[in-house]
């Protein structure tokens, strides 16, 4: 039986049915927060994750202000019911603010923080549920939100994860492929500028193995990127027929 349990490839195919590069199921919603000037909802395979925006806005305590650019303040955090796993706990862990502090860097090179200056822009993002690749979730999810906060940024952000499993590539791993696989790399993108905004590695690969996972990793952001844009646009449309009413 337990053997059974940690067979990930049968008869070439991923146990969850999926092709080696495969997304799962991937819906987002933007404009799901009345409080927020922007906010996202991501639900991608058992994933759900909340992403909120504030700002720009004054920055607290004043001497922190920057005179040439905005303040970018990401908070990443799993909800005690998320999951069994012991980072679901109540409270901030090592994981969740190594987790902030990525996302951070990622808006610091996607956002046109020059724009507002003596600013904060503050990125809430918090999961609900977790299955494997939240981080990637939280951070898709926390861009849709900018956008739909009207803040300018070079580009929209996406990624996917990519891992080896049994000694075969696959993409978007689960939390089960990721637990019992070889390896681990979530990557966040900009198909604009084809920068690599994160990369994190977990496990050894060869130099040729992470040329095919940027590959596969390039190809599966595309997708990503096509349900963002139709989120914004359904969020557009939905906000026109309030104000036509409204008028």
């Amino acid at each position: 039986m337990e053997k059974e349990k940690k067979k990930l490839i049968v008869d070439g195919k991923r146990v969850n049915g999926r092709g080696f590069d495969d997304l799962r199921p991937l819906k987002v919603t933007a404009g799901v927060l009345k409080r927020a000037d922007g906010s996202a909802m991501i639900e991608w395979g058992r994933n759900k994750v909340l992403a909120a925006v504030y700002g720009p806005r004054e920055v607290f305590p004043k001497h922190l202000s920057d005179v040439k650019k905005a303040i970018i303040n990401c908070r990443y955090s799993m909800a005690p019911f998320s999951g069994m796993e012991e980072h679901g706990r109540s409270g901030p862990n090592r994981r969740a603010i190594e987790i902030g502090k990525v996302a951070k860097h990622v808006f610091e090179n996607a956002v046109l923080t020059h724009q507002f200056p003596k600013t904060q822009i503050d990125i809430s993002m918090e999961v609900l549920q977790s299955d494997g690749g939240t981080r990637v979730a939280a951070i898709t999810a926390a861009s849709v939100a900018l956008a739909d906060a009207g803040i300018p940024m070079r580009d929209l952000v996406q990624g996917v994860s990519i891992g080896r499993v049994e000694g075969q590539l696959i993409v978007d791993l689960d939390k089960y492929e990721d637990n019992l696989g070889e390896a681990d790399v979530p990557l966040i993108v900009s198909l604009r500028s084809k920068e690599v905004l994160l990369f994190q590695q977990d496990g050894r690969i060869s130099r040729e193995e992470l040329q095919k996972m940027f590959e596969l990793g390039f190809k599966g952001a595309e997708l990503v990127r096509d349900v963002q844009v139709q989120a914004l646009r359904q969020r557009y449309f939905e906000t026109g027929d309030e104000l036509n009413n409204h008028g």
